[in-house]
């Protein structure tokens, strides 16, 4: 066993298996190939020499651990300069200390047992935080008598190779995801992540460009502080608005070096500063279409340009965010075709049907009163007749409208099929006189003149009403209830309400 090593005395082997090694080699590529006075001088390069060309890490160590010889790469892995300046530190001395205890233990079973490994993947945190990934190979090394004197290294840096396996993995989990149909902020999370993963020091956000407007509302950002993600959001594009909002308002990618000199964050330099922010890169997700669908920023509280890596995985993360957000776009468009009414844009009878047995189970529970309205235009079929289809449909659009702005975003209004509608009211303060003075308000708005084509057409409503719980106890009968009723006031002469159930005296109006 080797005793302890200092610089002023090394430790050396006789003979020393490298040297001995690479003369072998070299004997071989050289014997009756090459010219005698040509294979003189290979002969006489020194081993380092020719291992300080290889682009592996190949390093030798005493019983404790210590760097007895290390080539230029092992050294420049390190950020030293030369594989000399490794002579007799230890892995302590350059690695994360968690990383050295594994790697030590690891090599004193190797010199223990006199067993090899090879191939072994290895992940290496350096003393400054970088990472490595090497293929390792380590195998005993032992004196002319057979014991065991240190060990012998070779690595290979497959840094790069690991990225771009991890970025392919991730690449195609992100994708599954989408394709499973995961909700568009488990996806966009995930993608955050998966960039923030690969990267230092740096934050990333993802913002969507809201439907028809042009402000940007927050879609993910784990790092970014609320604080900050609060006053950003709902921020409107401009040519003069950071870097997402502006990389939005350009439709091409924004790189600002430095916040603090940078005009486009002249109105939010405060900001940015209060959050530690130096530098923002920002780019656009671009939809199929060529529409803008939102931006994908990258934060570094230093001011710099982006770096290769960062460039490649914002062109990776816009990609991935523009078909999540363009899937999760057409599904919830399917969604509002399968329960809406294309012409109007109201909720339809399968949409209804849901709605209106969830208010009757939350007004059991909560001893609550429900009111239903059955409407339908009296004239719908003359005004159809004389002035054509086309105008049906605006009248239809139009009183839609009108009726929308009658009732309260806690109502349902749903039509029902061709000009018949519904109207359910949750009834939270038992006030059925003030509810019939909204469906009296409501009557009045409908039969205001509608002006098409320069002609005014006035169009009126037939209206049943029915209540839970007096009238019924499921969707069903309530709504048939109401319908009756919506036939009494048509049978009475149209254009007015009749209830099914009137509290005191039991008549219609």
């Amino acid at each position: 066993m080797a005793g302890p090593m200092s610089h002023s005395m090394p430790l050396t082997f006789a003979p020393d298996p490298l040297d001995e090694l690479c003369s072998r080699l070299l004997r071989v590529s050289t014997d009756g190939d090459i010219d005698l006075d040509i294979a003189l001088v290979t002969l006489e390069l020194e081993t380092r020499t020719l291992l300080d060309q290889l682009p592996d890490f190949i390093y030798v160590k005493d019983r404790r651990g210590r760097f007895v010889f290390a080539n230029a790469a092992a050294g420049r892995s390190s950020k030293l300069h030369e594989g000399n300046d490794l002579i007799g530190k230890t892995d302590f001395d350059i690695l994360d200390h968690e990383t050295a205890r594994e790697l030590f233990l690891v090599e004193q079973e190797i010199m223990s047992t006199g067993v090899a490994i090879d191939g072994r993947e290895e992940r290496v945190k350096l003393g400054d935080g970088r990472v490595l990934w090497l293929t390792t190979s380590k195998m005993p090394l032992r004196d002319v008598h057979g014991q065991v004197v240190g060990l012998v290294g070779i690595s290979r840096n497959i840094t790069e190779r690991k990225r771009q396996d991890d970025r392919r993995h991730g690449h195609a989990r992100l994708l599954e995801m989408i394709a499973r149909g995961q909700p568009l902020t488990a996806v966009l999370d995930a993608l955050v992540k998966t960039v923030e993963d690969e990267l230092d020091d740096v934050t990333a956000s993802v913002l969507f460009l809201e439907e028809g407007t042009d402000r940007l509302r927050h879609g993910s950002a784990s790092r970014l502080p609320p604080a900050y993600v609060k006053l950003i959001d709902g921020i409107e594009i401009g040519p003069k608005v950071g870097s997402c909002g502006t990389a939005a308002w350009r439709r091409e990618p924004v790189f600002v070096k430095d916040v603090l000199t940078d005009p486009l964050w002249d109105n939010y330099r405060e900001l940015a500063l209060r959050f530690g922010f130096r530098s923002c890169w920002s780019t656009p997700i671009m939809g199929a279409d060529g529409r803008v669908l939102g931006t994908f920023g990258l934060y570094s509280d230093a001011p710099r340009e982006p770096t290769e890596l960062e460039l490649e995985l914002t062109a990776m993360a816009t990609d991935i965010a523009g078909i999540a957000i363009e899937r999760a776009r057409s599904e919830e468009r399917i969604q509002h075709m399968a329960h809406h009414d294309p012409l109007t844009g109201l909720p339809n009878r399968t949409l209804f049907w849901a709605q209106f047995s969830r208010a009757l189970h939350e007004a059991r529970r909560e001893k609550r009163k429900v009111t239903v309205a059955y409407l339908d235009l009296d004239n719908f079929k003359q005004i159809n007749d004389t002035l054509g289809h086309a105008a049906g449909d605006e009248v239809l659009k139009t009183l839609s409208w009108r009726m929308v702005n009658c009732v309260r975003v806690t109502d349902l209004l749903v039509r029902l099929g061709g000009d018949e509608f519904a109207i359910v009211f949750s009834n939270v303060s038992h006030d059925e006189l003030g509810l019939m003075r909204r469906l009296q308000e409501l009557r009045t708005a409908i039969s205001k003149p509608i002006v098409i084509d320069d002609k005014s057409v006035t169009a009126t409503c037939s209206m049943g009403v029915a209540f839970f719980p007096q009238d019924g106890d499921t969707p069903e009968e309530l709504l048939a209830r109401a319908d009756r009723a919506m036939y009494e006031a048509k049978d009475l002469g149209r254009d007015r309400l009749r209830v099914s159930h009137v509290p005191g005296d039991g008549l219609g109006i």
